[in-house]
């Protein structure tokens, strides 16, 4: 779709939306559940991706999601999303999250992963993306060029399966 509409990347991020880890989001460390994390961070990026695409979205991919550090009860996750890169039926959202400590004030980023997503029709079929993406940052411009190497290496990884 050369011709469609561009959005810039502000008008579809999410920042510092919070979720409160409570004792049942726990597992037997103490320490908040990875799954916990990378489904509240799916639901930040679908809504990224309706925001940027003004469509239904659905996940097509996970991918190198790294846990760097773990998140403790009583503290506060906090989820960044931007749109990284848009292709014709799919685009790329970044999420980056980050535990923080109420007592302290300290942030630790503890978790980062790229989501796919595409968009459906009623039929529940992909269809094209109705808007493109026009990077505003050097750091957004970054990831805009480094998403293309995702997606080659997801593209490379699906024909092998």
């Amino acid at each position: 779709m050369p011709d469609r509409p561009v959005k810039k990347v502000s008008e579809s991020s999410l920042d510092n939306q919070q979720y409160m880890i409570f004792p049942d989001d726990l597992n037997p460390n103490g320490t908040v559940f990875g799954g916990t994390v990378m489904a509240e961070g799916d639901k930040i990026a679908a809504l990224v991706a309706r925001r940027h695409s003004e469509q239904n979205c659905v996940t097509a991919c996970v991918d190198s999601c790294r846990f760097l550090a773990p998140g403790r009860q009583g503290e506060v996750l906090v989820f960044n999303a931007s749109v990284n890169r848009v292709w014709n039926s799919s685009m790329e959202i970044g999420v980056k999250v980050f535990s923080e400590n109420y007592k302290t004030g300290e942030k630790r980023h503890i978790v980062s992963a790229y989501y796919t997503f595409v968009p459906i029709n009623e039929q529940e079929r992909p269809v094209p993306v109705k808007y493109g993406l026009q990077p505003e940052t050097e750091d957004a411009k970054r990831r805009y060029r480094q998403a293309e190497s995702r997606r080659q290496r997801r593209l490379a990884e699906r024909e092998q399966n």
